[in-house]
């Protein structure tokens, strides 16, 4: 097993389980590259890392811009190799009109895939440039429990979420030979902002905490798929096995109204 990471980069560290990752890794000895859009929150989760002995840098940032998270992820990496880099900002859209649907369904994919495709494919190269076999990189991808099936009542994030999880896992093969490791992270409810305003059930939920230290327990172990609490596991194992017709009979928009579409002119 390689030594714990030295240098690591987190984007949507300003709050929920990015945060909680980055106070988690925070200690003497490790540089933190924290990126995130609200840049008091982000320089607060900055200055407790400080304070618990770690070099933290607050980057305040927008993942859906290509050419400067590239910019971003070399400049971090000239300053400290990247022992790991976890893509992690993301959000999570609904619509309740067909009208909706393309808007939240293009500005999903733009955060969360296309804003980890802008951080881990410069992270790649950077640790690439190491030589061959890397033994000191890492790559995180965030996905969720709801990339294992499409849930009916969030398309948007649904969708997007796999994508991110087939991305993950097929990184995970094709980068095996250069050495850097793939991991592909999916929650169940985590008590974060995201989840701030959802009205359905949201069972099994644990804190931004605890998930940090099951992450990186998981990543300390090179898994491949790290998804948790194992009850969320479990479901998503059920649900990715049942025949369509059962899955069309209970996969319905729970917790939210059905789509409606357009009033007549």
């Amino acid at each position: 097993m390689p030594p714990p990471p030295k240098s690591i980069l987190i984007t949507g560290a300003s709050s929920g389980i990015g945060a909680a990752l980055a106070r988690h890794y925070a200690q003497a000895g490790v540089t933190l590259f924290l990126g995130g859009r609200d840049a008091q929150r982000l320089e607060a989760v900055a200055a407790d890392c400080r304070a618990r002995g770690a070099e933290a840098h607050a980057h305040p940032s927008d993942v859906a811009d290509a050419e400067a998270m590239r910019a971003w992820v070399e400049g971090s990496d000239a300053t400290a190799p990247l022992n790991l880099v976890v893509a992690n900002a993301g959000i999570a859209l609904g619509a309740t009109s067909v009208d909706g649907l393309h808007e939240a369904a293009m500005d999903s994919f733009a955060i969360n895939v296309g804003g980890i495709l802008n951080v881990v494919h410069p992270a790649v190269a950077c640790m690439a440039k190491r030589g061959q076999p890397v033994t000191d990189g890492q790559i995180a991808i965030m996905s969720s429990i709801m990339g294992y099936v499409g849930v009916a009542r969030s398309p948007a994030y649904s969708y997007s979420k796999g994508t991110a999880r087939l991305y993950g896992q097929s990184l995970r093969g094709a980068l095996r030979h250069m050495g850097v490791r793939v991991s592909v992270i999916c929650p169940g409810y985590v008590d974060t902002p995201l989840n701030q305003y959802n009205t359905s059930p949201m069972p099994f939920m644990v804190t931004s905490e605890k998930a940090a230290e099951i992450i990186a327990k998981g990543l300390a172990r090179n898994k491949g798929r790290i998804t948790f609490p194992w009850q969320i596991r479990l479901i998503g194992r059920v649900l990715h096995c049942l025949p369509n017709a059962l899955v069309d009979r209970i996969n319905i928009p729970w917790g939210r109204p059905p789509l409606e579409g357009s009033p007549p002119e």
